[in-house]
């Protein structure tokens, strides 16, 4: 903390000896002590409460970060199931029409085994092909 050496205490151990007198030195070198101490601890103290501060904030600014990115996820996962299902909406509401014109006789209902207008809704396999290992021994 400060640079004093052996002469600059030898310096200042002579001054206190003149000054105070022989008799209240040691008392006076105890309390220095002690003060000297007690100073060192809060300075101590203080420095692992600014680490401490510092540490608290990078965790806030993370969780800050995690709750953003958590937002965005949550607007990418709305955008995206409002874009799928629009299509299904339109299909059901073209199957509410056909069933509502075949229930008032406007329309005649599909023949067993015809095929059914799959326009609005992509067909997608519901697993993924892999490719199979077709050894001959």
């Amino acid at each position: 903390m400060f640079d004093i050496g052996f002469p600059e205490l030898m310096l200042i151990g002579v001054v206190a000896l003149v000054v105070i007198g022989p008799e209240r030195l040691p008392k006076v070198a105890r309390t220095a002590g002690l003060l000297f101490g007690r100073a060192r601890r809060y300075v101590s103290d203080i420095k692992i409460e600014i680490e401490k501060e510092i540490k608290l904030e990078e965790v806030r600014g993370f969780q800050e970060k995690m709750k953003q990115s958590a937002v965005d996820a949550k607007h990418m996962i709305i955008e995206e199931v409002q874009k799928t299902s629009e299509p299904v909406k339109d299909a059901a509401a073209e199957a509410s029409d056909a069933i509502t014109e075949i229930s008032r006789g406007i329309r005649q209902p599909p023949a067993p085994g015809a095929s059914v207008k799959t326009d609005t809704v992509a067909e997608t396999p519901l697993s993924p092909s892999l490719p199979s290992d077709n050894h001959t021994e």
